[in-house]
């Protein structure tokens, strides 16, 4: 092996050498900079292989310098070629980000952003999906939909390939307004497209809420797994359970997902001993996240939609298989696949899908979801879910309905 100094120094020399250069070879080589290095010549044969597979690389680069009609700024060369490497795997999941876009990215993570409050997704049809709008925020109140298609900004066209940049236009001021060109499918399956005009909010995400309903089943709503959402979830578990909750509702409709080891916490506080959700690589490595002999221990029930992907997803899938839940609603988004973030030492950083996860009964939901144990529709014409309207919640009534009936068995 090379040492990490001599490879440099080597790779450097290797580069100015042409394709016209001719050596004489024996054993050794010796390649002098200020200072001598020897290197064999099974090194040197490595190197120069290393050289021609990014030759071209380096032809191209240096056409664009000397050619294109433009100024061209290096750095962003650079990036275009670390962001086209990502592209190249064709997952939309995996993505390198610039300083700005990492932070960016993170933000969402912390529970506050500057933008319209809308989480989205890669879809099979290579569009930008909506998840879910965020509850209270901009692009609720725009009338925003699960599923609907966002194929502008600013009257931009954007594709999921160029999703992160076109969340980066759709973020920004509070105060500032950002046009978003939406398709959506009517009741008859055909495609509508229309402008909606929003401006933009600070965005302060607050991730649980709670009621306590009558006779006494407690209510809870997850809307995303961020870095507070366990601490807040405990925190409303247990004035539910002073206040002598006998049942509860756990709403996870629109809940786009978050960070995994948030929603193992929760799940871990639902559900007896057992499994809660296992990774595997694509060298079959496998990580299990357990939970361990203390659960709630009262009815409960789960509400989900195609709103609710990723660790929404591992959370329901978890407490469905242990049955210690029932889940009601609809098919959920299907997102099966985890991703590793990493911030590199410049502020820069990236995605990338890393492994798949199951649920305890060794399912992956990838491009399926997880059908409930009922399936309710909410009425095409109700807006609004949650205990706020709670009248045409029909899902809601439901679950509501499935935990009054276990208590009183």
């Amino acid at each position: 092996m090379i040492s990490k100094k001599r490879a440099v120094i080597i790779a450097v020399l290797l580069v100015l050498v042409t394709s016209a250069s001719t050596f004489v070879f024996s054993n050794m080589i010796q390649i002098s900079l200020k200072d001598k290095v020897i290197i064999t010549q099974s090194e040197y044969n490595d190197l120069a292989s290393v050289y021609r597979k990014y030759s071209k690389n380096i032809l191209l680069e240096d056409i664009v310098k000397e050619y294109y009609l433009r100024d061209v700024d290096e750095d962003v060369l650079l990036e275009g070629q670390l962001k086209g490497l990502f592209s190249a795997i064709e997952d939309p999941y995996s993505v390198y980000m610039t300083k700005d876009e990492f932070k960016s990215f993170m933000e969402h993570t912390k529970g506050v952003f500057g933008g319209i409050g809308v989480y989205v997704a890669p879809g099979d049809d290579n569009l930008i999906t909506v998840v879910s709008p965020i509850e209270d925020t901009p692009g609720e109140r725009a009338g925003i939909k699960p599923g609907d298609k966002i194929i502008k900004v600013d009257g931009r066209e954007f594709t999921a390939d160029k999703m992160d940049e076109a969340v980066k236009h759709m973020k920004g001021e509070p105060g500032t307004e950002v046009l978003l060109t939406i398709m959506r499918k009517d009741l008859e399956g055909n495609s509508q497209i229309f402008d909606k005009n929003i401006k933009r909010e600070e965005i302060r995400i607050k991730s649980v809420k709670s009621n306590m309903l009558k006779d006494n089943i407690g209510y809870i709503r997850i809307i995303s797994f961020d870095d507070f959402t366990y601490n807040d979830f405990m925190a409303h578990l247990k004035e539910l359970q002073n206040k002598g909750m006998k049942g509860l509702v756990l709403d996870l409709r629109n809940n786009p997902g978050g960070l995994l080891d948030i929603s193992a916490k929760i799940a871990d506080e639902l559900m007896g001993e057992g499994t809660i959700v296992y990774t595997e690589t694509k060298k079959k490595e496998r990580e299990y996240l357990k939970s361990d002999k203390n659960k709630l221990g009262i009815p409960l029930t789960v509400l989900v939609n195609e709103g609710s992907a990723s660790a929404s997803e591992i959370l329901s899938g978890a407490l469905q298989d242990t049955k210690e839940g029932t889940i009601i609603g609809t098919t959920t988004f299907g997102k099966g696949v985890v991703q590793r973030i990493k911030e590199l030492s410049d502020g820069s950083g990236f995605k990338i899908t890393v492994s798949e996860y199951f649920t305890p009964n060794g399912r992956n939901i990838q491009g399926i979801g997880i059908e409930p144990d009922i399936i309710v529709e909410i009425p095409k014409d109700v807006e609004q879910i949650g205990v706020e309207n709670l009248e045409e919640d029909t899902q809601l009534q439901k679950a509501i309905e499935v935990v009054k009936e276990k208590i009183n068995k």
